[in-house]
């Protein structure tokens, strides 16, 4: 008989601070990963994580849902978009993302 399963981001299984201004928060549940992420005011990827990950853009495709804050993403090909708080985003590979905001900027991603 299947079970009901919980797990809470409030106490995940690990945490990742890859940079001062960065922070994940990780869970997994039947082989899927869940994260939440928050980044400060003035986080933004090409400054902050660039030099780490040495890709000229981040080459993540994001699924993401906005919890708070305002985030800004703009393609290799120029495109810019913004996002807040409710917005449902795929974020293709080859990008720069930022907090577009004065707050704090927490989304969760299911990382596929």
């Amino acid at each position: 008989m299947a079970k009901i399963e919980k797990k809470s981001l409030n106490s995940p299984d690990d945490t990742m601070k890859p940079v001062e201004n960065v922070k994940a928060e990780v869970v997994a549940l039947r082989g899927l990963t869940f994260q939440r992420v928050t980044v400060q005011p003035g986080w933004k990827w090409s400054k902050d994580l660039k030099p780490v990950m040495k890709t000229d853009s981040c080459q993540k495709d994001h699924l993401i849902y906005v919890i708070s804050g305002k985030l800004g993403a703009k393609m290799n090909d120029g495109k810019k978009e913004e996002f807040g708080p409710g917005d449902v985003v795929v974020i293709p590979p080859g990008h720069d993302g930022w907090n577009a905001g004065k707050k704090e900027a927490v989304w969760l991603e299911i990382p596929h």
